[in-house]
């Protein structure tokens, strides 16, 4: 197939350096074997490498309503800013998107991602059940269409303030939900999009003797919270019970 594969990320803020976007880039290259296009939706596109299209990152017209929202709702700024990712005409492709979070490894082969449930949102499965956020599936990768899918954008847009509450002061919340709401949800098969600490990293007390490991199948591994992807490499401990030993595998991956 020759069909480019089209790539999107966002960066904001001093939380992630161009080393991310950069890093990220050069593993969509080692695991596609289509032409790349590779976004980035940014306020910051300096160190980023040439080859990526910087998209400037600008605040909506709906900014100060979305942050007083999401105080009331979570108590504090999440993350949608992401779903600038989403408006429509933003991006200069038609047909199938895949939406990056920075803090993530690309593992395997991604290109069945994008074919994945044509017409439909697709994320992965939720790691873990949560009864404060509940959501339908994983914000850290998110395949989607522009041309059909601008409801994304618009409805919290439109309806921020109820937006923002429904989905619980959660942007992968409000992502699934829309999507589920629309009826053009599909979850990816769960052995393909994987969490570090829930599916590499053994449970308690094994953690503490045992290195995390890599499940074959996947091809996208997800490090929210801690460890970060190089506390993962190099080892990580918080407490006595939350430890990580070297996982040197994942430099490997993230080059």
């Amino acid at each position: 197939m020759t069909k480019s594969l089209n790539v999107v990320c966002a960066k904001w803020g001093s939380a992630y350096g161009a080393d991310y976007v950069n890093r990220l880039h050069r593993g969509v290259l080692r695991n596609s074997t289509r032409h790349v296009n590779f976004f980035c939706v940014t306020d910051d596109p300096r160190g980023i490498d040439s080859d990526i299209t910087c998209i400037e990152l600008k605040e909506f017209a709906f900014q100060s309503d979305l942050i007083r929202a999401q105080k009331c709702a979570a108590k504090k700024n999440g993350a949608y800013r992401k779903i600038a990712m989403f408006e429509p005409g933003l991006l200069p492709v038609t047909g199938a998107v895949l939406a990056f979070d920075l803090d993530v490894i690309i593992s395997g082969p991604i290109d069945d991602l994008a074919n994945f449930a044509p017409g439909h949102i697709a994320m992965p499965p939720p790691f873990a059940v949560s009864s404060k956020r509940p959501t339908f599936g994983e914000g850290s990768v998110i395949k989607f269409e522009p041309e059909h899918h601008g409801f994304l954008f618009s409805d919290i847009a439109t309806s921020t303030a109820l937006m923002v509450q429904e989905s619980f002061g959660s942007e992968q919340s409000y992502t699934s939900g829309r999507a589920k709401a629309y009826g053009l949800f599909s979850p990816f098969p769960k052995e393909w999009v994987v969490s570090f600490k829930h599916h590499c990293r053994p449970a308690q007390p094994l953690n503490a003797f045992m290195p995390p490991k890599k499940p074959q199948t996947a091809r996208v591994i997800c490090f929210h919270g801690r460890p970060s992807i190089q506390e993962a490499i190099d080892g990580f401990k918080s407490d006595l019970l939350h430890k990580t030993k070297p996982a040197s595998w994942i430099a490997h991956h993230w080059k």
